[in-house]
């Protein structure tokens, strides 16, 4: 009989050992075409992510403008207003004057002002819907909720109150009237205005942050949503920064409710 060689035998010695595993040009293959493929999938997964984003901040405005429609049918057809602002006593305090401007959902003292005012309500079982869900930063929806009623609390949306720009209220300003919602009247350049709540795009100093006055943007700056006094919602391009308060060079803070009205008139204008 003819003896069997072993190192013959294609088993587990010699060349006719079975190949296991991958060659390094073949390693190098597979992870050049995973790269290529991320690159090409990644922005687009970014868009959708963005897309879906845009979509419930609009319909979050959307929910805020009927909660402002109701809540004017209880209050003789005027939009929310209010509180009277208390004495301004520091830079803390983003509510100097009665009807400017603002993202507060409450004051330093606790009182619900702006967007704030519909919360116990109007927007009781979706309160939420006052936070875009496309900050830049790192924001608690929950958290800044929980502080209404006790302390200053701050939303995603600048409300327009009564076009206010006072940087605190004396005995010699007259108090602001509520404003009928079916009839807002004319902006600073002689337009209707239109334009009650959109995205914040706000940028200010480092050193501001001590006083808890801190960048609050959204949509990475290019784009914001506009609820109209009519009820519809809006997106508008913000690439050239027309919509975003710059606070940025230190002289300009003082004309913080200024600017920001300013970006609410150009809202007007969409």
């Amino acid at each position: 009989m003819r003896e069997i060689n072993h190192s013959d035998s294609g088993g587990t010695y010699g060349y006719g050992r079975p190949r296991c595993g991958f060659t390094l040009i073949e390693m190098l293959v597979v992870i050049v075409v995973i790269s290529l493929l991320m690159s090409i999938l990644l922005p687009v997964l970014n868009s959708a992510r963005s897309s879906a984003r845009k979509a419930v901040c609009i319909s979050n405005l959307s929910q805020t403008g009927k909660a402002i429609h109701m809540y004017s049918m209880d209050y003789n057809g005027s939009i929310p207003l209010g509180p009277k602002a208390p004495p301004f006593l520091s830079p803390a305090d983003f509510y100097p004057s009665t009807g400017t401007p603002t993202s507060l959902i409450s004051l330093r003292d606790g009182r619900p002002v702006g967007l704030g005012l519909l919360l116990s309500r109007y927007l009781s079982t979706q309160s939420k819907v006052v936070f875009c869900p496309a900050s830049d930063q790192s924001v608690s929806a929950e958290a800044e909720l929980e502080k209404v009623g006790t302390s200053q609390s701050q939303c995603s949306y600048y409300y327009r109150h009564a076009s206010t720009t006072r940087l605190f209220d004396s005995a010699a300003d007259p108090a602001p009237i509520r404003v009928p919602l079916s009839s807002l009247g004319k902006n600073r350049n002689n337009r209707p205005v239109r334009a009650l709540v959109m995205d914040t795009q706000f940028l200010c100093p480092e050193s501001l942050a001590a006083f808890n006055v801190r960048p609050r943007t959204h949509h990475r700056l290019q784009i914001v949503n506009i609820l109209f006094a009519e009820g519809h919602v809006s997106s508008s391009s913000n690439a050239d920064s027309r919509f975003t308060v710059d606070l940025t060079d230190f002289s300009e803070v003082r004309n913080a409710f200024s600017k920001i009205l300013a970006v609410l008139e150009e809202a007007d204008e969409e």
